[in-house]
């Protein structure tokens, strides 16, 4: 009658999650968007592990998704210069290493890419909000729609 108990659970960190894109500053939302990144690739080498192939894709792809329609989009190439265009290619490398890492079953591909957005996610960190960040192309609200559900 009610749902199940992991049902509530799930509606409850949905509500935690939006509510927290909602308030947080951009430079925020960039970390969420590493660690969201980082926990899918986390995921997927547990999933590699075990054998869970099907786990193993979905955790991959939605790392993927999150480099390319997250940490991609929010890059403002003609504010950011050299230095987004720099990320760009890292962050379309990342992707490419991780579908290679699907594809071969091969978790030192996932260890290496959680390794460089481990390593970017520090430094944005050091950054913190002291500088004016690059403002994400979409609305936070978006952000927080699309990745609770994948």
């Amino acid at each position: 009658m009610f749902g199940s108990r992991q049902t509530g659970v799930n509606a409850y960190a949905k509500v935690g999650i939006e509510t927290g894109v909602l308030a947080a500053s951009p430079h925020k939302l960039i970390v969420m968007l590493f660690d969201g990144a980082l926990v899918s690739i986390s995921n997927a080498l547990v999933n590699m592990r075990a054998g869970n192939i099907g786990e193993k894709g979905k955790a991959i792809s939605k790392a993927i998704m999150i480099i390319d329609s997250g940490l991609r989009a929010a890059l403002d190439k003609k504010v950011g210069g050299e230095i987004a265009e720099g990320l760009d290619a890292l962050y379309e490398y990342m992707s490419g290493r991780l579908l290679t890492a699907n594809l071969k079953n091969d978790p030192a591909i996932l260890e290496e890419v959680q390794r460089l957005l481990t390593e970017l996610r520090d430094a944005w960190n050091q950054i913190g909000d002291t500088a004016k960040p690059p403002q994400p192309s979409v609305p936070p609200s978006s952000l927080a729609n699309k990745y609770a559900s994948a």
